[in-house]
């Protein structure tokens, strides 16, 4: 159950789930504290990349070339 639940933490940093999805990670999570932790940890990247996107453009060019 765990695996499911990260496929959709990860898919809810960039679109909506369905209802159903919703209501199966919120039951998920509030018996799961490392998935709690996963979540918190998906929230915070998703924030950070937010906030600075043209640096992670920028550090994957230098990578890049």
């Amino acid at each position: 159950m765990c695996r499911e639940a990260t496929e959709l933490m990860s898919l809810k940093q960039d679109t909506t789930l369905s209802l159903r999805d919703q209501l199966a990670l919120r039951i998920h999570l509030s018996m799961c504290q490392a998935c709690r932790t996963c979540a918190r940890q998906f929230d915070l990247l998703h924030q950070a990349s937010k906030r600075h996107p043209t640096s992670l453009l920028n550090s994957r060019q230098t990578l890049d070339d």
